[in-house]
């Protein structure tokens, strides 16, 4: 077979100042070569791993007896007996005078919080949570938009060893509580609102009314952010201003914990169920993201990151742990398109110097088809554009390529919550190929596993990874024996990950993503991803969303509708819908036609934007909404009973 060329080719000058070259001569590898990079470190993941304590710089309290003691899947046990802290190592690169955050807003807003008033605001911080009560292994949970305060609760919670969670405000208070609860917290960080286009939502009373979700708290910090005065009612030792919480003047001693003491809890969509709580340590998280960051990203002092995102979802873990590299990290708060400026992100890019810019499939497609030309801003300063959330289509390159700048990388990224990180994506090195994910991430012993359990080339098969990553969960919060842990991800391959997706690793060592794994459409034994449908679709003008499941029928039929939502100004007829068809049949596969395309309000999606699929497959063969879905972790609640009724009014005129 022969290899299509790459979209683009790595630009040598870039290659040759990366980090990750650096690294290469450091353990005496080839430093161009990226793919026998990423074989030694999936080969020999001790002198990997220890390569990367070394070249970072780890500072242990106490050193560690071996890399990996244990290599047993789950339950690796990683550089026992060393102690230390994340906070430590997240604020010790800062210069005084250097900023280390710039925080931005959809209004164009923007301050800065340099090294030094960062590790003011933590030690402060600190010292007022510890005379809360709070110590080592207690949970501080913040009810926050991404704002500066929710990085410096976090780092002011993680230099004491006590445990983080966090979501944000778009979260109904119960939503939040069904995270929440389940950790028994100490205290509640929690802001007077937040803002999304163009308007500043009053969650005050969401806050309090979470505080008495939450029987376990002994205090609340209110943080007075949009300008609503809490209600003076409620001013006593157990509400403490942010003010007064964040001014004091201490001194910042972090307290050092084991490799796998935690560091954060962070959820499951919980779209199907309680949220599982997934627990991961500081170290994992501090190599992880070392790794991932100034190696993949190539970032370090000098440098600055803006990642859309909100503080639910793990890329704002992954925002927060920028600091670990030297570098600045932007948090924005906000609309990512609000109507009143919807390029806003392009132009605070361009402002702010940001060198790295990261955001979804879904916003790129959308700046693509709304006509939005980020080239009308100078991004010079951007070398990198990361993707993630979903698949990113091919058609998506060349816009970029033309609209952001062709020396640009564009960074496709594959991961998720449960390793806080990425499993595949590209790096300085890697050559890029429109639709595809350049490469593994190092130390990733990634495959596609057949229905036998082998692995195979340039054919589809499950996500699996065969070798123990640092960042994997300790554990599940509440599951003692680990019998959940297990069901989620080893329980079809013993010993073995399995995350749940379809994936190509392609000859060329590349990896395409097809989708969901549980929601892939087997027309007549052909197996396709949903995400080669929704790529296909949603180039069309005419069509803004897409959404195809392939749903089994009790009498043994397979029903595949798709729904669309048109475009404003367009009609769904006949002649669409045949343009819809041929796109398939031409740009996808012509066996997986749907039997109905159907006109929808909406597309449901996770709160982390994630598309609905299995739940409304569910739906739509008849399953309670209240078993299927929790309507707390829905953008759109009221699209559930949309979906319901379609499968319910199927069900009637095929059984009349």
């Amino acid at each position: 077979m022969t290899e299509p060329d790459p979209f683009m080719v790595p630009d040598p000058q870039a290659v040759a100042s990366s980090r990750i070259v650096d690294f290469a001569r450091h353990v005496g590898v080839d430093a161009t070569d990226y793919a026998v990079l990423h074989r030694w470190s999936v080969t020999d993941l001790e002198g990997f791993w220890g390569a990367v304590w070394e070249y970072f710089g780890i500072d242990a309290d106490t050193p560690y007896e071996r890399v990996l003691a244990e290599e047993t899947m789950p339950g690796a046990r990683w550089f026992p007996g060393t102690t230390l802290n994340y906070a430590q190592h997240a604020l010790r690169n800062l210069a005084d005078d250097d900023v280390a955050i710039v925080a931005l807003d959809e209004a164009g807003s923007a301050y800065e919080v340099t090294g030094k008033r960062l590790r003011s605001q933590v030690a402060s911080v600190a010292a007022t949570l510890r005379d809360l009560g709070v110590g080592r292994g207690d949970r501080v949970v913040g009810y926050l938009p991404n704002t500066p305060h929710a990085i410096v609760a976090f780092l002011a919670a993680a230099s004491l060893g006590a445990v983080w969670s966090v979501c944000g405000q778009d979260y109904a208070h119960q939503a939040a509580a069904d995270r929440f609860a389940q950790l028994e917290p100490t205290v509640l960080v929690a802001a007077d609102g937040y803002l999304f286009n163009g308007t500043a939502h009053d969650r005050r009373d969401a806050a309090l009314e979470l505080a008495r979700a939450l029987p376990t708290l002994k205090a609340m910090v209110l943080v007075d952010h949009v300008g609503l005065p809490w209600p003076s009612g409620i001013r006593s030792t157990l509400f403490v201003p942010w003010e007064d919480a964040a001014t004091r003047t201490e001194q910042l001693a972090c307290t050092a914990v084991p490799f796998d003491h935690p560091l954060w809890v962070v959820f499951s969509s919980g779209t199907t169920g309680l949220p599982k709580g997934i627990v991961h340590g500081h170290g994992g998280v501090l190599l992880e993201h070392l790794k991932t960051l100034g190696l993949h990203s190539d970032l370090g002092p000098g440098d600055r990151l803006l990642w859309y995102t909100t503080t639910h979802w793990m890329m704002w873990n992954l925002v927060a742990s920028t600091l670990l590299t030297g570098a600045t990290t932007c948090t924005y708060e906000g609309s990512p398109a609000p109507l009143a400026r919807p390029g806003i992100l392009w132009e605070l890019a361009a402002r702010h110097r940001v060198t790295v810019f990261g955001t979804s499939p879904q916003y790129l497609l959308g700046m693509a088809k709304f006509g939005i030309d980020p080239s009308v801003y100078d991004l010079s300063a951007v070398r990198v554009v990361g993707c993630t959330g979903s698949a990113l289509p091919a058609s998506a390159y060349p816009w970029v390529r033309d609209h952001v700048g062709g020396r640009v990388l564009l960074a496709s990224i594959s991961g998720g919550t449960d390793i806080v990180s990425g499993f595949a994506g590209s790096a300085p090195t890697t050559p890029v190929w429109a639709g595809e994910l350049s490469a593994p991430h190092l130390g990733v012993a990634l495959a596609a596993y057949d229905g036998e359990g082998f692995p195979v080339v340039d054919q589809v098969g499950e996500l699996v990874v065969t070798r123990p990553m640092p960042s994997m969960p300790l554990h599940f919060w509440n599951d003692p024996d680990g019998t959940r842990y297990r069901e989620a991800y080893f329980s079809s391959y013993p010993g073995v990950w399995r995350h749940g997706d379809w994936i190509t690793v392609t000859g060329h060592g590349s990896v395409i993503v097809h989708g969901r794994s549980d929601s892939t459409l087997n027309r007549n034994g052909v197996r396709l991803g949903s995400a080669d449908i929704h790529d296909v679709v949603e180039r069309l003008p005419e069509i803004t969303e897409a959404l195809v499941i392939g749903a089994e029928e009790p009498d043994g039929g397979y029903w595949m509708p798709l729904f669309v939502v048109p475009a404003a100004d367009v009609t769904l007829d006949d002649g669409l819908r045949e343009k819809i068809k041929e796109a398939i049949r031409t740009g996808a596969s012509p066996r997986h036609v749907p039997d109905e395309i159907l006109e929808v309000p909406a597309i449901p999606h996770t709160r982390t934007g994630k598309k609905l699929e299995v739940p409304v497959k569910r739906l739509l063969q008849g399953a309670p909404a209240e078993q299927v879905v929790n309507l707390g972790a829905v953008d759109a609640p009221e699209l559930v009973d949309h979906f319901a009724r379609l499968g319910a009014e199927r069900r009637g005129r095929r059984s009349s």
